[in-house]
């Protein structure tokens, strides 16, 4: 047994950082997911630009560019295309643990971190163009993220934080969960 294994056996959930387009195709996340106990995974502009300049994509882009899209919308084709195949390597772990686990991420565009409204359509239309259930989309913990956050989690796309929330955005985030819940019960 390896360490990530040992770590897994302790309850804990490993996550791969990383997603390229040669991994998915060389089986490399399936070998993870079934040697190293990975059971989600995660991803970021900053991860797909490495992906990308890796010269990997270059026909891909070629491709899809011909075809019209450019800049962020081109970038989003690429990226949801891998995410869909690495959330259906990870729906076995989705089901297997109720939801627990097998989670691979799509950050809305940074760009957008300072407004909810535009936030909120993102996240949902990119939910909705991804099209798998055990995909869920991290938005900005900046103060007019909160608001996008709640919107979103209420319409049933399932949100993660990222980086940049202060104590407390946090501290607020968690009240209205716990307010949400209530109003559930």
């Amino acid at each position: 047994m390896n360490v990530t294994q040992a770590l897994h056996e302790q309850g804990q959930s490993n996550w791969l950082d990383n997603i390229t387009y040669s991994m998915l195709d060389a089986g490399q996340i399936q070998h993870y997911i079934d040697q190293y106990s990975v059971t989600g995974l995660t991803s970021n502009p900053s991860i797909f630009d490495k992906a990308i300049g890796s010269g990997d994509y270059d026909d891909a882009i070629r491709a899809k560019a011909a075809r019209g899209p450019k800049g962020e919308e081109l970038f989003f084709e690429l990226a949801i295309e891998d995410l869909q195949r690495a959330a259906d390597l990870f729906l076995p772990i989705h089901e297997r643990t109720d939801g627990v686990d097998g989670w691979v991420s799509l950050e809305v565009s940074p760009l957008l971190a300072y407004d909810t409204q535009r936030t909120v359509a993102a996240a949902k239309a990119l939910y909705a163009r991804a099209d798998r259930r055990n995909l869920f989309l991290k938005i900005p913990g900046t103060p007019e993220g909160l608001p996008a956050i709640e919107e979103v989690i209420a319409s049933g796309v399932p949100v993660n934080v990222t980086s940049g929330a202060s104590s407390s955005t946090r501290c607020l985030l968690s009240r209205s969960s716990r307010a949400r819940e209530r109003d559930r019960t």
